[in-house]
């Protein structure tokens, strides 16, 4: 399973866009500059150029870094991600997100930023994520782990936007059950309760046997 990059020894150009990335999810793209972006890394602004090419190819970069967390979500492979779900193995599934956004991390914040601002950079995300969510749906359905359904491509949506909810949503979620739902503890237990209404459901909605 791939991972978010261990942030511990940073060269300085992953120290800038980490730094632009953070500044980025607090204010947006347009309300930064390269100068404020270079006194938080600690650097030069000439330095960050000289790296980056410009402020856009410095977004770029962030975006790909965001982009690579959430894609590691996909990275457990439709077969693990199989006998994690059926054997209740709801761990694995916290795993994945506890590594996609370290606590602490500004990757949720800058995502549903890029997300809710209509950005074509949140789309193509979206869009990449989507035909992802779509193929794993596809190739569990041929491994008889998942229902085919009636319409293929909302069922894929649906899954999509549940996942991306809890990145959307963190904070109100957070304050909803009392515990950060992007930290393992949080997370475990979210997807405990998740797996249980994907395999069980969530209503009794069976048919009433007509009195004899």
């Amino acid at each position: 399973m791939s991972s978010v990059p261990d942030e511990s020894d940073l060269t300085a150009k992953a120290n800038i866009r980490n730094a632009a990335l953070r500044l980025f999810a607090e204010r947006g793209h347009d309300a930064v500059t390269v100068r404020e972006i270079a006194v938080a890394a600690g650097v030069s602004p000439a330095l960050v150029v000289h790296h980056f090419g410009s402020k856009e190819g410095l977004r770029a970069a962030v975006d790909n870094y965001a982009a690579q967390a959430f894609d590691s979500l996909f990275a457990m492979g439709e077969q693990d991600l199989a006998e994690a779900l059926t054997g209740d193995n709801w761990v694995a599934i916290a795993e994945m997100f506890a590594r996609a956004f370290p606590h602490g991390s500004p990757l949720p914040a800058y995502l549903r930023r890029l997300l809710l601002a209509d950005d074509p950079a949140g789309a193509a995300l979206f869009g990449r994520w989507y035909a992802l969510t779509r193929q794993m749906l596809a190739s569990m359905t041929e491994m008889g782990v998942a229902q085919p359904g009636e319409d293929p491509a909302v069922r894929a949506a649906f899954f999509l936007v549940n996942d991306l909810a809890l990145v959307m949503l963190r904070n109100q979620v957070a304050a909803a059950i009392g515990i950060d739902p992007l930290t393992p503890e949080g997370i475990t237990r979210w997807a405990r309760e998740v797996t249980a209404v994907y395999l069980k459901g969530a209503f009794s909605v069976g048919a009433q046997e007509e009195p004899s």
